[in-house]
């Protein structure tokens, strides 16, 4: 497992998806809290719904900009709450495709596509 992953959330028919082809996802969903807290992560970022990239981990890394910390299971997923945005969502059991449990938090960083010429 690798200690950062990154992944291309994009928007699908109004919905934040993901593919990740090295686990076997394809329009992974974001739901339950977790879109809206990736629509206030993204607001500054032109064309986020085209696609932008998620740097995230379960240890903290140089330049980080949210921390999600563990609540609760529910459902096979988990609930996680972000203090920077005083927001709850829940991330799906597709999160064992990185993690062999539930970190107790999550790291992440929200950047622009740089796209080459």
């Amino acid at each position: 497992m690798n200690a950062i992953t990154i992944l291309l959330p994009y928007k699908h028919f109004g919905s934040w998806v993901f593919d990740d082809a090295s686990v076997g996802l394809v329009k992974e969903p974001f739901v339950a809290g977790i879109d809206t807290m990736i629509d206030a992560l993204v607001k500054d970022i032109p064309d986020a719904d085209k696609g932008f990239k998620l740097i995230f981990s379960a240890t903290a890394f140089p330049g980080h900009g949210v921390k999600l910390e563990w609540r609760r299971s529910e459902a096979g997923g988990n609930w996680y709450y972000s203090a920077e945005l005083n927001m709850e969502g829940w991330l799906c059991p597709a999160l064992f495709k990185y993690f062999d449990q539930a970190p107790l938090e999550l790291y992440g960083r929200f950047e622009a596509l740089k796209h080459s010429r």
